[in-house]
């Protein structure tokens, strides 16, 4: 979106309108402003996708440290399956990242957006204690967190604590929020991890208690369904309607 002429964007601009659309998020998936090959690179990309969320009236342009993948990664049944790269956690990098997101969050700010920032393994916004401790040092009341912690729940990874426990954490502090879902089996004979994407209902995310938790801590931001493998659009349509439906109960819960 951001290196489209503005011609295009106009026009992109003009056939959501007509179609009665609009564009509510902006993500910008695998530019990491700390990429040591790219990362001036995707730091002026990022500023360009903020002019543009602006022209097309997007209220949030979502950011990560996730880089592309790995040749291992696409030739992987699922890409999560192999490591991908991985944040230093030295001073300098973690400086270097606030000092990034924090101008580019002022720019937003400039322009009427929010800044969401996506949890994502491996990166400085890998963990819940990093992500608020990344956000904390930025300082900027119109840069939040993405808790996509889904991104966690599929790695087959053993978890301490529980998913609950890390939204419950990270939602005070959200502004806008991938929602997917997982199974995840476990097998304490042979230590052995799988996971499969399935709808948000069926999941070991409980989204019904989560969007409480979200509700009651006010987050009012748009909520983006993702999903991988097999009917996307049918799986979307199927989150879409159960957030609906559960979404409507909880805003009566909360008005009575």
């Amino acid at each position: 979106m951001a290196d489209l002429e503005r011609s295009r964007r106009e026009e992109l601009r003009w056939a959501l309108q007509e179609a009665g659309l609009g564009v509510v998020a902006m993500t910008v998936s695998r530019r990491s402003v700390l990429d040591p090959d790219l990362g001036e690179v995707n730091l002026a990309y990022s500023h360009r996708a903020v002019d543009a969320a602006a022209e097309l009236g997007t209220g949030v342009v979502c950011l990560g440290l996730h880089r592309p993948l790995t040749e291992a990664q696409r030739a992987a049944h699922w890409f999560w399956l192999e490591p991908g790269a991985s944040d230093p956690l030295d001073t300098d990098t973690f400086e270097r990242v606030v000092t990034r997101f924090r101008e580019i969050g002022r720019h937003c700010a400039d322009l009427g957006l929010q800044l969401s920032l996506e949890i994502y393994e491996d990166t400085l916004l890998g963990t819940v204690d990093g992500a608020l401790r990344l956000l904390e040092a930025i300082g900027l009341d119109n840069v939040g967190l993405n808790p996509d912690v889904a991104n966690l729940v599929r790695l087959h990874r053993p978890k301490e604590g529980s998913w609950f426990e890390d939204l419950s954490r990270l939602l005070p502090v959200s502004n806008y929020w991938h929602v997917k879902n997982y199974l995840v089996d476990h097998d304490p004979a042979t230590g052995a991890w799988s996971s499969a994407p399935t709808t948000l209902e069926l999941g070991v995310l409980n989204y019904r208690a989560l969007l409480q938790v979200a509700l009651d801590h006010g987050f009012a931001g748009p909520l983006c369904c993702e999903h991988y493998g097999g009917d996307a659009l049918g799986v979307g349509a199927t989150n879409l309607a159960y957030l609906r439906r559960t979404l409507s109960t909880k805003i009566r819960e909360v008005i009575a």
